[in-house]
């Protein structure tokens, strides 16, 4: 009996229909058997979609295969197809199948579960048309570009009911989730105070204008663009050709990326909040400033914002190194990225939860988290209703600096108070022409801005 038999049998086919896709668990068939494994499509398979979610996550994992995949530049598909279809050379079965255009990889029947690993401005279209069509769906960070996307998203995923997940693999890293259970087992006392830091890898690298050039015939540039309105191709707006080894210009671009801020806010601002338990518990007001760079390349290049929370808490937040410090009323601890933890004083280190205690050390890493939700019906370790609350923290700290004031937010109508200039940088319209009407209506949807 297959997988689909099984299904069938058991009167979830009908059922599933109408929820969510329904995936048994391995031990039902056997670990290899093909029929139980959890069929992954690919959706942008640049830098980070090879090397972080292919050779170092999907590809590494028993219970997986990946079986379709797409992108808009055909040497990039190419590419990633030869490395797919190389990891499972000793195994059974067809070679991965690749799609020029993202919604076959959807469309695909075999299809249980999405992996969206595109310039940011993609991710909210491309998971809500996922989540639409009833796949599972995990999402790279930063969440969006804009607090509408982002939200249309969650809630297209609430809508379908498909297990979901930011794809930020430092919930994984033993010292973090380390770090955080020290911190949830109050071992440094009440937190009272959280400062992060990111990187300025992305920034001091400013590109002016640049001249038009010629498109590569390998990439569909127009729907590269894709909700972005049309701009002169030119290479430093995209990514370098026929390699994925080099970090693309669209990061440092603020129509596909809103920068450094929420690219690795999206890393340390959640570990932040995963341990000041404010996963969806957004601040009351956010007061920062910044500086922008200057021409093609026009992300924000350095930062510092303050948060503060409703009890009281409040949490800092500038470019600087990779790692967050909690304080407590008993003492401190800092981790920073990726495996150096400091502490107020040495026996920190040496607690170990007990049986009636916080512990993650069965903390598995971001993809198999991700699978073991389709399999057990639980929640993932971050689901994107959290990933969009670390999203929006990080923008709320951006559009304060843009605004040049302090900022306080009004949770119960979804707006900035007294302030209509900073709730109309909360929707990003889009431009429709290579959504399928569904997906536009339902974007749309949560565009609506009144400036009174």
């Amino acid at each position: 009996m297959n997988r689909k038999e099984f299904i069938k049998r058991n009167g979830i086919a009908a059922i599933g229909a109408m929820i969510v896709p329904t995936i048994v668990p391995s031990n039902v068939f056997g670990k290899s058997a093909p029929s139980n494994k959890i069929n992954v499509g690919m959706i942008g398979v640049g830098r980070q979609a090879v090397h972080a979610n292919l050779k170092n996550g999907f590809l590494k994992l028993d219970n997986c295969r990946v079986v379709a995949i797409n992108d808009v530049d055909s040497w990039r598909l190419e590419n990633a197809a030869n490395v797919i279809n190389q990891a499972y050379s000793s195994n059974s079965g067809s070679g991965v199948k690749s799609y020029g255009d993202y919604r076959e990889v959807i469309a695909h029947k075999g299809v249980d579960a999405i992996m969206v690993s595109t310039p940011d401005h993609w991710h909210a279209p491309a998971g809500i048309a996922a989540a639409l069509a009833g796949k599972h769906i995990s999402v790279e960070k930063a969440l969006s570009v804009s607090y509408s996307h982002s939200r249309a998203l969650i809630e297209a995923v609430k809508y379908k009911g498909v297990h979901n997940r930011l794809d930020s693999e430092f919930r994984s890293l033993p010292h973090f989730w380390k770090t955080i259970e020290i911190v949830h087992n109050e071992v440094i006392g009440k937190l009272k105070s959280v400062k992060v830091g990111v990187p300025s890898e992305l920034s001091g690298s400013a590109v002016g204008p640049q001249p038009e050039m010629e498109i590569p015939k390998e990439l569909n540039y127009d729907m590269w663009l894709g909700t972005a309105f049309p701009a002169p191709f030119t290479r430093t707006r995209v990514h370098d050709s026929h390699t994925i080894d080099t970090r693309p210009g669209w990061l440092r671009n603020e129509d596909y990326s809103n920068g450094m801020i929420t690219n690795w806010g999206a890393h340390l601002c959640d570990i932040a909040l995963w341990g000041m338990k404010k996963e969806l518990e957004l601040p009351v007001s956010v007061l920062g400033t910044g500086k922008f760079t200057q021409g093609l390349w026009n992300s924000i290049e350095s930062f510092d914002i303050a948060y503060k929370y409703a009890d009281g808490m409040t949490m800092n937040y500038s470019i600087d190194k990779p790692y967050v410090r909690f304080e407590g009323d008993r003492g401190w601890i800092k981790i920073s990225y990726p495996d150096m933890i400091e502490v107020s004083d040495p026996s920190i280190l040496k607690y170990v939860p007990g049986p009636n205690e916080v512990s993650y050390k069965d903390t598995l890493t971001d993809k198999a988290d991700f699978l073991r939700s389709i399999e057990t019906g639980k929640k993932t370790l971050e689901p994107l209703e959290v990933g969009h609350n670390v999203y929006f923290t990080t923008l709320m700290g951006l559009i304060a600096i843009k605004q040049g004031t302090e900022l306080n937010w009004d949770a119960s109508a979804n707006k900035f108070k007294n302030n209509t200039a900073a709730d109309a940088m909360l929707f990003r319209p889009i431009r429709e022409k290579w959504l399928d009407k569904n997906v536009a209506d339902w974007m749309n949807k949560y565009q609506q801005v009144t400036l009174k």
